[in-house]
């Protein structure tokens, strides 16, 4: 039996591990952390309790891909449908709440920004053909393997080449088809989900709105972090094994082949490695002397982040699940994390509230705030100050938009920032995605879910071929078995 072993325990890993697990294969799970799920964990301070990590979760089908690959029944993961996508906060007191589905926000948007409700259910639709032309081609094949991409889907896919706006920027295409310049930034904002900018990055990536808006989010009952906790008991009982607290240091090859790797821990021999590590530091780290691919690693990276994981000892009517408090300047602040990559005054805040709907997560008249706001990558910047001032921006921002002194009701905290992210979650320089959308072709340059120089070496995560996020890690997953599958003629 052929052994494989995963390095890091994200999302990406989790998935190839239970798929690769699925083909007979005997699966070694190795993680630097005490904890399994990487960056979509838990935490309790006090009586409140935290996902530490992503909080936006959009196409539970995968999960569900998953559970019927394994004979396991959905309600194995119980989940919500969300009837609201967001709650938007302007700087002029206007208050947005965005719901679910085409047409209603095609209405919403007529109410609040007076923009056609048709013109806005064509663009809506638009954006959902996009996805759906792309998805067989771009999102769950190797764009690096002709006999995955050139499928059934490609012309259809080439045929809507004119409708993705590869060639102008999110934000161009945005403020080309709203003639408020609310109802623009309302669908700039998701350009962070990658983190990029939606002044650079190509309109093509305006398909994250289909998710967020057309389908909606969900919701985990049990919060974000039963996505890792259920991966992980599909894992144990397919049989994989798990090395927690075991950090990999060096993946080992002779002749082009990989041969196994070197822990803190012990020597692994194997025919198969898949890093979840990113991609960056998998080289940098585990891959010492052998070739770089420089034109895809040395793009610019993604975004970071400063989070606050605040217990707040009452409760804000105002607020939902999903809340967004916008700057004034939206441009300025994408320039100050990517260009003079500092501390920006007044920052867009994101306040994620699980206990609007997990009773559980917050005392009764409590809730647990997850307060972001993107920063820039760490390049050596003073981040005591920088979490300092952010700190106080943002209270006085949302004290402001919420009309009371927020600051006495904070009962417990918590934070992290670039450098802890690069220390636990092993982010090149604090960044979150790898690399950046930042130029019209960087969706298309991510580094591939195979290893072009030695066999038997696979790429999963966020930090890979097909992005960032959730569902695009899941489809790293299925890449990466589907190219195991072809190089070693497995059924």
């Amino acid at each position: 039996m052929m052994k494989v072993a995963v390095i890091g325990s994200g999302i990406g890993g989790l998935s190839s591990a239970i798929r690769l697990a699925k083909l007979g294969l005997k699966v070694s799970v190795f993680e630097a952390n005490e904890f399994v799920g990487g960056k979509v964990n838990e935490q309790w301070l006090g009586s409140y309790r935290f996902d530490m990590g992503p909080s936006v979760f959009t196409e539970p089908e995968l999960i569900e891909e998953l559970l019927t690959l394994v004979n396991k029944d959905k309600s194995v993961f119980p989940y919500r449908r969300l009837e609201e996508s967001c709650r938007y906060f302007f700087e002029d007191g206007q208050q947005v709440v965005v719901p679910s589905g085409m047409e209603k926000v095609a209405e919403t948007f007529q109410t609040a920004f007076g923009e056609s409700s048709s013109r806005t259910f064509r663009f809506l639709n638009r954006l959902s053909r996009n996805y759906q032309a792309l998805y067989p081609v771009f999102i769950e094949a190797s764009l690096h393997r002709r006999k995955q991409w050139m499928n059934r889907g490609i012309w259809k896919a080439i045929a809507r080449i004119p409708f993705y706006g590869m060639t102008t920027s999110m934000s161009k295409v945005n403020r080309r088809q709203f003639k408020n310049p609310k109802s623009a930034q309302l669908l700039n904002r998701m350009a962070t989900y990658n983190g990029s900018s939606p002044y650079r990055t190509p309109g093509l990536l305006n398909i994250i709105s289909h998710l967020e808006l057309n389908e909606g989010p969900a919701m985990p009952v049990g919060g974000m972090a039963r996505i890792s906790q259920t991966l992980h008991q599909l894992c144990l009982e397919l049989g994989v094994t798990f090395y927690l607290g075991e950090r990999v240091e060096e993946i080992r090859h002779d002749n082009q082949q990989v041969t196994g790797i070197r822990t803190t821990k012990q020597d692994f021999p194997c025919e198969l490695v898949v890093s979840n590590m990113d991609v960056h530091f998998t080289y940098e780290r585990l891959l010492k002397g052998l070739h770089y691919p420089a034109k895809i690693l040395n793009q610019e990276k993604s975004s970071s982040a400063i989070v606050f994981y605040w217990g707040m000892k009452t409760n804000f009517d105002q607020l939902g699940v999903h809340n967004i408090f916008f700057a004034k300047d939206y441009r300025a602040e994408f320039d100050s994390i990517f260009k003079t990559k500092t501390c920006f005054a007044d920052p867009t805040i994101y306040v994620h509230i699980t206990s609007k709907v997990e009773k559980a997560d917050a005392p009764e008249e409590g809730e647990n705030w997850f307060v972001m706001v993107n920063a820039p990558i760490n390049v050596g910047q003073d981040w005591d100050e920088f979490v300092s001032q952010t700190r106080q921006s943002c209270i006085a921002k949302l004290s402001k938009a919420l009309g009371k002194d927020i600051a006495p009701y904070i009962e417990v905290e918590a934070h992290t920032d670039p450098r802890k992210i690069e220390a636990v979650y092993f982010g090149k320089q604090g960044s979150i995605y790898g690399n950046s959308s930042n130029s019209a072709f960087s969706a298309f340059y991510r580094h591939p879910n195979f290893s072009k120089t030695l066999k038997g070496l696979y790429f999963a995560g966020v930090t890979v071929h097909p992005g960032g996020g959730i569902p695009l890690a899941l489809n790293s997953a299925k890449i990466v078995a589907r190219c195991v599958k072809e190089d070693f003629h497995l059924s």
